[in-house]
This record gives C-alpha cells, sequence and structure tokens, in this order.
C-alpha cells in the first residue's frame, strides 16, 4: 500500500490525464468522476514499485483505460441511457474546436484511444502500441485511419 504523499503526488500529477481520458470514453461527468477514484483507488493498493515515472503513467493510463470499459460493459451501464454533454472546457471552446472534439468523440473505441494518445497525451506510436499491449504497425494503420474518418467527418478541414 502506498503512502499519502505519494498518492496526493500521483493525484496532482495525473488528474488531468485521468479525467480527459475517461470524458473522451464515458461522455459523462458524473460516470468520469466515478473512475478517477476508482483509478487512485487501485493505485493506492497497487503495491509494487514502479520502474519508472513513464511506466507509472503508462500504468494510470492503462487502469484508466480498464476501468472505462469494464463499466461500459456493465449490466447497469447497458441498461440506461446515457446523457451526453461536454465538458466545460469544450463548451467554452469556440465551433471549430467543440466539431473536432465531437468528431474525435464519434470515432470508433479503437481509432479514439490512438487519437487521443498521440494528439493530446503526446505519445508516438511504438509507446502507444506498449500501452494498448499492440503491434506498432497496428498503432499506424489505426492512426492513418483515424485521421482519414476525421477528414471525411469535417470535411476535409483538418490537416491530421
Amino acid at each position: 500500500m502506498r503512502s499519502e504523499q505519494e498518492v496526493n503526488r500521483a493525484i496532482e500529477q495525473y488528474a488531468d490525464t485521468v479525467r480527459r481520458i475517461c470524458f473522451v470514453h464515458l461522455k459523462n461527468r458524473a460516470d468520469t468522476e466515478d473512475i478517477f477514484q476508482t483509478v487512485f483507488v487501485k493505485y493506492l493498493l497497487y503495491s509494487q514499485p514502479f520502474a519508472s515515472a513513464e511506466h507509472e503513467r503508462a500504468w494510470i493510463i492503462r487502469v484508466t483505460l480498464n476501468a472505462c470499459k469494464d463499466l461500459l460493459k456493465s449490466f447497469f451501464r447497458s441498461r440506461m441511457v446515457p446523457l451526453e454533454e461536454l465538458s466545460d472546457r469544450a463548451a467554452s471552446a469556440d465551433r471549430e474546436q467543440r466539431e473536432v472534439l465531437q468528431a474525435v468523440l464519434a470515432l470508433p473505441e479503437p481509432y479514439r484511444d490512438v487519437i487521443y494518445l498521440h494528439y493530446y497525451e503526446g505519445y508516438t506510436a511504438p509507446e502507444i502500441a506498449g500501452i494498448l499491449g499492440k503491434n506498432v504497425n497496428t498503432v499506424y494503420t489505426r492512426l492513418t485511419r483515424a485521421r482519414g474518418l476525421l477528414r471525411q467527418a469535417l470535411g476535409g478541414e483538418v490537416d491530421a
């Protein structure tokens, strides 16, 4: 079990990343906050040391993605109709940013994941492959296809 100081440092360092990943997948604030708590409780209880800060970050992202997928597959979630809402940041952003965000959120999950990790978190394709447990060429293919879908959805205006 980790110390309170370690958990507080991790929350301070990774809170935005976890919330953004959750919001991209779950598209509502309440579920995002639930998964946020789940991720950091798992971090608190995870006693093994991390090899590096990058390993710790990748672990947090992987746990977040898995928790989101588990929630989306849950019996309760499948029996309710989700309310689609945008984050305050997206709501205050200009029209073009909202269109891009909506286009990204509309992508199928595998494409949404690689686009998010590449463009929002700054990971390279080999790093994304490691995080998602996929072949590097698969990541490159998904990035290319996702860019094409975004270009098509946005009327060819975005040069990704």
